[in-house]
């Protein structure tokens, strides 16, 4: 009976581990793969532009989503936070921490009212229907996921993320493979995508991207364990680094071409096809909802300190907040706050690099100190 029932359990245990690093990987995976992603956009300035370069960027920013996901999950499961309040605490320290809290919070309402934005835009522009009504359906669906708590965010993520990430590699795959011509590996002009150096280049794109994953990997601290937080991180960075490899080579084999676009993968896909176009216009429409989800759950989680009903009226909340803004375009949301999400999540970046030297190696008693202080506060709690 005992030796019956152990396999059983063995078998039980390792499908709750793995369904636990799919939750990781698809939040970590669903928080960077936004509009701007889904789109090409992003991966046109700051890597095809670069050429051969720009593949260089790629490896960089590969290795440091794979670094900072793993090691953001680490912090997190050894703080057992809620939200990124005690992370950004443990690196920057109270007082720049609580500006940046602040920062954060606008970043997240700011970030949702672009993607609400976002979906009006695609609802007008390639779906032909009321733009407006492209704002109530992202506000509602994003709701509703919202008041399933932190299981229905994760569970939305798990089977919604998959479907955008596989959507993306395989239209560049079928690109590369049927586009014909070759991989265009000079760049433009000197300094024509994003900063003048490709590693410049590949650090920045990951310091825009960070605010957010760390909104979303920070409020799992107690319901992962270290080790599947870790790996789950890890994966998650390796695999956002090979879809950005699979775009860029892409772009670059139907480059110039493809530059002229606002929308470089909507070119490629009509390469291959009017209805891979449509295709892509939904997966543009499916990454803006699940990034929305991303910031409210952001928003909500730093806020109700991982009780249920805080979390969803802030997140219901965070909703509603973000529905003035979402009048302006599209285009002018980005322009006007993304730099500011830039700057902090350079910041953010830079601390992350800095604390395994500063709290590890130069004052581990310290680090070990403020982890033990945050665990009798939540076991309080």
């Amino acid at each position: 009976m005992v030796s019956g029932s152990g396999p059983k359990g063995a078998l039980s245990s390792l499908k709750g581990q793995v369904w636990l690093l799919a939750k990781v990987v698809t939040a970590y995976i669903g928080a960077v793969i936004g509009a701007g992603f889904a789109s090409g956009q992003e991966i046109m300035q700051f890597f095809i532009l670069h050429g051969a370069s720009g593949l260089k960027g790629v490896a960089l920013a590969t290795a440091l989503f794979a670094y900072l996901g793993g090691y953001v999950m680490f912090l997190c499961t050894s703080l057992k936070s809620t939200g990124y309040k005690e992370i950004l605490t443990l690196l920057l320290g109270s007082r720049v921490g609580k500006v940046i809290d602040i920062l954060n919070l606008c970043m997240l309402l700011g970030g949702l009212s672009v993607m609400l934005s976002g979906s009006a835009a695609i609802f007008g522009e390639q779906f032909g229907l009321p733009a407006r009504a492209g704002v109530l359906v992202v506000v509602t669906l994003t709701a509703l996921v919202i008041l399933g708590g932190l299981d229905g965010v994760l569970t939305a993520n798990v089977f919604m993320v998959p479907l955008k990430f596989l959507a993306v590699s395989l239209i560049s795959l079928a690109a590369l493979h049927l586009g014909g011509g070759t991989v265009n590996l000079e760049p433009v002009v000197p300094a024509a995508g994003v900063a003048g150096h490709w590693a410049v280049a590949g650090f920045l794109y990951v310091s825009y991207n960070m605010v957010v994953p760390v909104a979303v990997l920070s409020s799992l601290g107690r319901t992962v364990p270290r080790k599947t937080g870790v790996a789950g991180g890890v994966l998650g960075g390796l695999l956002l680094g090979g879809a950005v490899g699979l775009v860029t080579l892409a772009g670059l084999r139907h480059f110039p071409e493809a530059s002229a676009y606002q929308i470089p993968l909507l070119y490629l896909a009509g390469r291959l096809g009017h209805g891979f176009q449509q295709v892509l216009g939904l997966l543009i429409w499916l990454a803006i909802l699940t990034t929305a989800i991303a910031q409210a759950h952001g928003f909500a989680s730093r806020l109700s300190g991982g009780a249920l009903r805080p979390y969803r009226i802030f997140g219901v909340g965070a909703c509603l907040l973000a529905l003035p803004l979402s009048g302006f375009s599209f285009a002018t949301l980005v322009r006007l706050l993304y730099p500011l999400f830039g700057c902090v999540g350079l910041v953010l970046l830079l601390a992350l690099l800095a604390a395994p030297f500063a709290k590890f190696f130069r004052r581990p008693e310290k680090m070990l100190h403020i982890i033990e202080r945050f665990n009798i506060i939540n076991r309080k709690i």
